[in-house]
């Protein structure tokens, strides 16, 4: 016969963004700590609210399984003394399992015989072992933490109280001085304090008490009401999941309303209002049918409808003192130009180590400049990339962007249609924010794209010119995310960047003071942004010990890495794969015994031939283009009769200094074409 188990642990509230990821982990410690202890369940189910985080487990068996043991001991040799009698290894090991000497068996164990005591354990009562959830409550980990009283014990929350029922039957639980029993805490205003008779009720008996403690459940009432609200009044409203949830881990009881303010606010760029409503107050905005914002918003309350007009009046008294914040802001911000913002920037730390933001803006130009050609924009987006490059970061230094740090760049854009910009640069001061996550959305323009590049590379090379490196986890600067988003964008546009060529020119043209040394770290840029190339197409799903060749080759081009990477995947089913791997590998491989490197002054001398197939791979090899991935794999692959000629008919390593050094040289110069696909030996085939 199986029962039903609960355990709440009652808390002070707890944030909002911390109260599902902790439950789920609740819910998937309970599980791991019941299967390890040999108790079966049918399910763990999970509830919580901000003040509580709790597990029912279903169908849970009255007892641990029953179980087998064959325990291992000491060798037969140290287990009996010559005249076989038991050693004292032997007695304390059959004392340690609770048998006598006389249960030992041996069994031979690669090749050595070993004692043995088979035995049985019976499981213990499940009570037994509910008794230690504590393990499971003080295994949970939180974002922070926090002590309460004199205990040393953390917590995401001071803990109040436990309660652990087993049907209806308590099993004590005990953390610090909290013992567990079975009266939980109904809502804060509205409910009272309450006892559990049995561990199935507790969903209803909470609810009596104005507690929805079922997430799902809560999440769903606030649903309705808030589509309730939008049908009665014709509105359309954007039930953003992620402002939903978190709304929903803010209350216990939900009861959602609508407020209004004067339509004289709706003047301000809606980004503002939303930010607001949204980011500031938690409400959910409101758009009529046309799709334009309307003077409405809707909240959810913590309590019932009693005097919800007084809490109506409350949050519009709260929202206006915003707005009229925003709108005196959005109105004095226009009565400066750009200029003068841009004058600002430079009293304005990009970070103390490596100048103002105005000595950033003036490197993104010099970068974007370059990149302009290198990208071959035509002139008006030259033009606008430039003029962009230079004012890009002047909303920082207004007061929206200083009340709403999170609208920079969106304000920029409206400021800067505002003032005259061109739509182009306006949108580009948005868009160089862009990817704001990992696989985030990308810029839309080839400008806002460019930028975005130029104001990432600015970063990366800054950054590591100063020794500022990401290290394991710590990434304070956001540089890993930065250098992906430039490989995304690159991949987006298809645009070809060498890495290598690009450090040559930043250390030769770009203006930088004594203290940036952009030559020190140099390799490690490279490598952290073929990294990123890595993480890229591992989404693209791309074999690891392919994504492994590229990596390790020559290239050093992100959108190159990336094409020859698809093109060998899509290549490694072909039946002759195999072979033409090997193929090319012998040359990669006999390449290395050259004490000489490539270089584009490196001859083949033809009359040290002495057989047809090197004028035949000489002949093939001049004619490749590594135009594209796709091209070079096929040509390099018809090289691959040639090359078995060429090794048939040619020892390598000849006595003749000359003869062997001109095939060398033939081989490197081979392998400078190979080497643009990766290293090919990290590819596995079959």
């Amino acid at each position: 016969m199986t029962k039903n188990y609960l355990l709440e642990i009652g808390l002070e509230e707890m944030p909002a963004h911390v109260v599902t990821k902790s439950v789920n982990q609740f819910a998937q410690k309970a599980e791991k700590f019941l299967k390890e202890n040999r108790i079966s369940f049918d399910s763990v189910e999970k509830f919580s609210t901000p003040r509580r985080l709790t597990i029912f487990v279903k169908g849970i068996a009255e007892k641990q399984t029953d179980i087998d043991v064959k325990a291992k001991g000491p060798s037969k040799k140290i287990a009996q003394d010559a005249d076989g009698n038991w050693t004292k290894a032997a007695q304390g090991f059959a004392r340690g399992q609770g048998m006598t000497p006389d249960d030992i068996f041996f069994e031979e164990l690669k090749g050595v015989e070993y004692a043995y005591i088979q035995k049985h354990e019976d499981g213990q009562k499940v009570e037994d072992v509910l008794s230690h959830m504590d393990e499971v409550i003080k295994s949970i980990t939180f974002p922070t933490r926090m002590r309460w009283g004199s205990y040393d014990f953390e917590y995401i929350r001071p803990i109040h109280w436990l309660v652990s029922l087993l049907d209806n039957e308590e099993v004590p639980v005990k953390i610090l001085d909290i013992t567990s029993g079975r009266m939980t805490r109904g809502h804060r205003f509205l409910g009272e304090d309450i006892e559990i008779d049995d561990a199935k009720n507790y969903v209803e008996k909470l609810k009596s008490q104005f507690v929805i403690v079922d997430a799902k459940a809560r999440k769903q009432i606030i649903a309705d009401q808030i589509d309730k609200i939008a049908q009665d009044n014709n509105w359309d409203i954007d039930v953003d999941p992620d402002l939903l949830e978190e709304v929903n881990n803010l209350v216990e009881y939900p009861t959602t309303f609508y407020g209004s303010f004067d339509k004289k606010y709706l003047e301000i760029p809606d980004e503002v209002l939303i930010t607001s409503m949204k980011d500031n107050q938690r409400y959910f905005y409101v758009r009529d049918q046309a799709g334009k914002l309307a003077p409405y918003f809707i909240g959810v309350r913590n309590g019932n409808s009693e005097h919800i007009e007084n809490v109506i009046r409350g949050n519009e008294k709260v929202l206006v003192a915003r707005l009229e914040d925003a709108d005196f802001f959005f109105k004095e911000d226009q009565k400066k130009t750009i200029a003068d913002y841009v004058e600002k920037l430079k009293s304005v730390n990009f970070h103390v180590k490596i100048g103002t933001m105005y000595e950033k803006m003036a490197r993104v130009h010099q970068i974007a400049e370059h990149l302009a050609e290198l990208f071959q924009l035509d002139a008006t987006e030259t033009k606008d990339l430039l003029r962009a490059s230079d004012i890009y970061k002047f909303d920082l230094v207004t007061n929206m962007v200083d009340e709403f740090s999170e609208l920079q760049g969106v304000m920029g854009e409206k400021y800067a249609e505002i003032m005259g910009e061109t739509e182009a640069v306006a949108h580009a001061i948005r868009e160089h924010y862009m990817p704001i996550s990992a696989e985030g959305e990308l810029p839309a323009s080839k400008v806002g794209a460019a930028l975005a590049i130029a104001d990432k590379l600015d970063s990366l090379i800054t950054f590591y010119a100063v020794d500022l490196i990401p290290s394991g986890s710590n990434d304070p600067y956001a540089l890993r995310r930065q250098a992906y988003g430039i490989v995304r964008i690159l991949d987006q546009y298809q645009w070809s960047l060498n890495l290598n060529d690009l450090q040559d020119y930043l250390k030769a043209n770009l203006k930088v003071p004594a203290k940036l040394d952009l030559a020190k770290n140099e390799k490690a840029v490279n490598d952290f942004m073929i990294d990123r190339v890595r993480q890229l197409l591992k989404q693209k799903s791309i074999r690891n010990d392919i994504i492994d060749a590229v990596a390790a080759g020559s290239n050093v081009d992100p959108i190159a890495m990336i094409d020859v990477a698809e093109v060998l995947q899509k290549h490694i089913q072909d039946d002759d794969f195999k072979v033409v791997m090997e193929a090319l590998g012998r040359i990669a491989n006999l390449s290395k015994k050259a004490k000489f490197g490539y270089s584009d002054d490196l001859t083949v001398d033809e009359t040290l031939f002495e057989n047809p197939s090197e004028s035949q791979l000489k002949s093939q090899v001049e004619q490749i283009s590594d135009a594209n991935a796709e091209d070079l794999f096929k040509q390099l692959s018809a090289l691959r009769p040639v090359i078995d000629s060429y090794f048939d008919e040619n020892m390598i390593m000849a006595k003749d200094e000359k003869v062997k050094n001109n095939r060398l040289t033939q081989l490197v110069i081979a392998n400078n074409l190979i080497a643009n696909l990766g290293d090919l030996s990290k590819i596995v085939t079959k």
